[in-house]
């Protein structure tokens, strides 16, 4: 089964990667820990990627994938497997984390820029690989512009709502060392999952 989007797909088997213009081969899985809060790490800004299209940078984003995967997550931050680079990974077709979400395309996205569209804002739950069994409610704005590139270098640009758009600000909140909880602004909508979401198959 392969994850599809209009930037590439990964095979689910980790055995062939593409992205436009170009496949290489990837041996075997290799899911890294992810960390939690309170590691140093995940407080620190992170340094943009200066080369693309390496061998160095295509391992990388392999073991995302392949940690994100392991651990039934729809988005990912170079930062949570301690690696202080701006890239993060997201996307995914079904959820069992996000059941009532809708398909999100899986994307890697590297050194991005956020750009909120109007003043709108939401509340919506979100949970987090590096904060598990635990989820908040959390502002977040309706509608951005998000911009960087892909592992190629070539530039992305997009305009998005909804989940989508809460993703994205989810995982380059990591960029910049913050962590959903920091932005909950009524700590009454904030516990474990399998209280507030019993019904949930995959805990977070």
């Amino acid at each position: 089964m392969c994850l599809c989007s209009t930037m590439g797909f990964v095979d689910s088997r980790r055995l062939w990667c593409h992205w436009p213009g170009q496949f290489w081969k990837v041996t075997a899985m290799a899911a890294r820990p992810i960390l939690r809060m309170g590691e140093p790490l995940l407080f620190e800004v992170a340094k943009a990627v200066t080369e693309f299209g390496t061998s160095e940078l295509r391992a990388l984003i392999e073991d995302m994938f392949d940690s994100m995967e392991a651990a039934g997550g729809v988005g990912l931050a170079a930062p949570q497997i301690g690696i202080g680079l701006q890239m993060v990974i997201f996307g995914f077709e079904k959820s069992e984390r996000y059941p009532d979400a809708e398909a999100v395309p899986l994307t890697v996205l590297i050194n991005p820029l956020i750009t909120p569209v109007g003043d709108e804002e939401e509340l919506g739950w979100e949970g987090c690989l590096s904060v598990p069994g635990l989820r908040g409610e959390v502002p977040r704005h309706t509608r951005i512009r998000y911009q960087g590139f892909d592992p190629e270098g070539t530039p992305i640009d997009r305009t998005v709502e909804g989940f989508h758009a809460r993703v994205v600000q989810h995982e380059c909140d990591h960029l910049i060392g913050r962590l959903y909880p920091s932005r909950i602004r009524d700590f009454s909508r904030f516990g474990f999952t399998d209280i507030l979401f019993p019904e949930l198959v995959r805990e977070d």
